[in-house]
């Protein structure tokens, strides 16, 4: 395949993304609307998971790679972890410039929170070396059921709670028949899933043209292609003042990968060997959503503002810059 052929792929991969993003945002509002269900409650499942299906595949595919070798592990641990910190620097950065994010206090106190301690439990298991003295790192079954078991809590804590705070939602939502709203969930997901997979697929083939790592296409350009449907369905969001469902998607969104897709991934392809040297990208996926918490308490309450998103995308530039620095493409300058 030529890469013009690629970056053709690539362009139509965007195009299906944002009309998916744009299908599934309407889709899950008119849902919300019907059954009285909050936007942040619908945000943090059925958009989330559907956001989330690109990681959940390229993992699985990633994690059945017999060469022996710990690069296909890499890419597994990196796609999430890298999707985490686009997640939450570049693409909640994007979408509170694009409109300020009110965030309901309950997800403030509740799954915010559980997001951070999603990533501390997941940080213990995979430095079995650090806590527990192991030879080496990493996900087994055993850790996989621990991970799937705290996603299982989520999702009743969520179904539980499927119709706090109807009054807030927003009036000029259109409510569509069953079947249109059903069929517009389906093709924003579909969407989603292929445009992500056509951008991820050919972008690794362009960046393998001109000899890019395998190491730093897992870190950068796989988690940021996963990434894309979270981007696109916040921005989306954002642009039509959804702010509980811009918000739910990605808090949703990095408790799926975390949780579901990693528990999974190392259930099916257990053991899954753990680099040591994530870390570091894993302590920027704990300060981000740490500081999501600290941003609801400076200048506007319970809202991130646009400088608070252009604080975020900020640290995304200087993440970006330090990942090519470590990797020696680009020189240090401190």
């Amino acid at each position: 395949m030529s890469v013009a052929l690629n970056f053709l792929l690539v362009i139509v991969g965007f195009v299906l993304l944002i009309k998916g993003a744009d299908y599934l945002v309407n889709g899950a509002s008119s849902l919300a609307k019907r059954f009285n269900v909050s936007d942040i409650a619908i945000g943090l499942t059925v958009v989330a998971m559907g956001t989330s299906a690109p990681e959940l595949v390229v993992n699985i595919i990633s994690g059945g790679v017999e060469d022996g070798n710990s690069g296909a592990n890499e890419v597994v641990f990196g796609n999430i972890i890298g999707s985490n910190i686009f997640n939450t620097f570049l693409i909640l950065g994007i979408a509170s410039i694009i409109y300020p994010l009110t965030v309901e206090r309950n997800a403030l106190w509740k799954e915010v929170p559980y997001s951070l301690l999603a990533t501390f439990i997941f940080f213990i298991l995979v430095n079995d070396a650090m806590f527990f003295g192991a030879d080496s790192n990493g996900l087994n079954a055993k850790d996989g059921a621990i991970l799937l078991i705290m996603f299982s809590l989520f999702l009743i804590y969520i179904f539980m709670n499927l119709r706090r705070n109807p009054e807030a939602e927003n009036e000029d939502i259109e409510m569509y028949g069953n079947l249109k709203t059903t069929v517009m969930l389906v093709l924003g997901i579909v969407g989603l899933v292929f445009g992500g997979n056509l951008i991820v697929e050919n972008a690794t083939d362009i960046a393998k043209f001109y000899q890019v790592s395998d190491k730093l296409i897992g870190l950068t350009i796989i988690a940021a292609g996963t990434s894309l449907p979270e981007l696109a369905t916040s921005a989306v969001a954002a642009f039509h003042k959804k702010s509980d469902l811009a918000v739910g998607n990605i808090v949703g969104s990095n408790i799926f990968n975390l949780l579901l897709v990693l528990g999974v991934t190392s259930i099916i392809h257990s053991p899954l060997t753990y680099t040591p040297a994530l870390n570091i990208d894993l302590y920027l996926v704990m300060l981000g959503t740490f500081m999501l918490f600290i941003f609801m308490f400076t200048l506007a309450k319970y809202k991130l503002d646009r400088a608070e998103g252009g604080i975020y995308l900020i640290g995304f530039l200087a993440y970006s810059y330090y990942l090519f620095v470590r990797e020696g493409i680009f020189p240090s300058f401190f």
